[in-house]
């Protein structure tokens, strides 16, 4: 509940306090019941059961809460979602993993605790043994066991990486592609991940929090906003830079169809090179990218913030447009007549 302060209803020329009683309004007497504003305590809910259509058949969901909860409980919603979409089937169909041996797990086991082992958060292969007592999910999703860590270890090494990136990437464009029809900002970002162990690609490069520490670098390009991954990238630790992502920049944009193309592709300051942005030109994509505050750039902006040609941008911003040209030139400073063109001679 709440108050503000009126002259025509006060007590005594003050607020009215937050309870009950008796209040002047107007010269009239007015009363006023108590206005509880939290409840007293949480209110235990009767949660009805739910039908869910599973690869095992339909399923009844019921909610005990007098019993303890499964930290895997709700997963029987998510698989409703994989049989009801397809996903799955279409995730097993397309694996690209091939075995000869008749007692070798199948594609469906291998790409089935995959995915468990994923949403239950495991970080490690040999968590992938928590799964292997739990009697219900695999049924739910049509396997026939949980495949042990080494089993799923060898099957990922035995998929052939050109086609498995294929492969990944036809899902995950799968599922965001009808979300991208509508206009959006495609966010490009790289994150230094350190490395502690012997891993495939763990090089030393730039690597703020832990300098000097092995590490990889995944490049991510999401959707503004909705922090939806589009697509993920891990190079060596020594390949940070926006140069090193440009190539899978250009490769997603060359899936997409024209219709979900981003409108503006917007990056930190190691996209705002040359070569990134004429070949978005090129692309005809606008783009937003920082710039490398060299001399000359410093030059051209402490001399626009001086200038008269600022213009309301709306939100309490004003802004202003001007030209910055790079090209190679003999002398090495800002060219008088070049700024006042518009334009900045910067040497390479």
């Amino acid at each position: 509940a709440l108050w503000r302060t009126d002259p025509a209803f006060s007590r005594n020329g003050k607020p009215p306090a937050l309870a009950g009683g008796e209040f002047t309004i107007n010269g009239m007497q007015k009363s006023v019941d108590i206005i509880p504003v939290h409840p007293e305590g949480e209110v235990a809910v009767r949660h009805e059961p739910h039908d869910l259509d599973t690869f095992d058949g339909r399923v009844r969901v019921d909610w005990d809460l007098d019993r303890p909860c499964t930290t895997m409980g709700q997963a029987a919603y998510f698989i409703d979602f994989l049989k009801t979409s397809g996903r799955f089937e279409h995730l097993v169909d397309g694996c690209p993993l091939t075995r000869s041996s008749p007692n070798a797990s199948s594609n469906r086991d291998v790409c089935g605790t995959w995915m468990l082992s994923v949403l239950a958060g495991h970080s490690r292969y040999a968590h992938v043994n928590t799964l292997r007592g739990d009697p219900v999910l695999p049924e739910l999703l049509g396997m026939t066991k949980v495949v042990s860590e080494d089993a799923l270890r060898r099957a990922l090494l035995a998929m052939p990486e050109e086609e498995s990136k294929a492969w990944l990437e036809a899902n995950l464009q799968t599922c965001v592609e009808p979300l991208l029809a509508e206009p959006y900002i495609m966010d490009m970002d790289s994150t230094v991940k350190p490395i502690y162990g012997r891993q495939e690609g763990a090089v030393v490069g730039y690597n703020p929090t832990k300098p000097g520490r092995p590490s990889h670098v995944h490049h991510t390009y999401m959707v503004a906003g909705l922090r939806l991954v589009m697509g993920v990238e891990t190079l060596p630790g020594n390949a940070s830079t926006g140069s090193h992502a440009a190539p899978g920049l250009w490769a997603l944009l060359d899936r997409l169809p024209a219709h979900c193309q981003p409108s503006l592709l917007r990056g930190d300051v190691s996209f705002g090179t040359e070569k990134i942005m004429a070949e978005a030109e090129r692309r005809g994509r606008d783009y937003l990218f920082k710039l490398r505050l060299t001399k000359n750039v410093k030059r051209l902006i402490n001399r626009t913030f001086s200038g008269r040609s600022w213009q309301n941008a709306g939100h309490g911003w004003q802004g202003c447009r001007e030209r910055l040209r790079f090209f190679a030139c003999p002398i090495a400073s800002l060219h008088e007549d070049a700024v006042m063109a518009g334009a900045v001679s910067v040497t390479w």
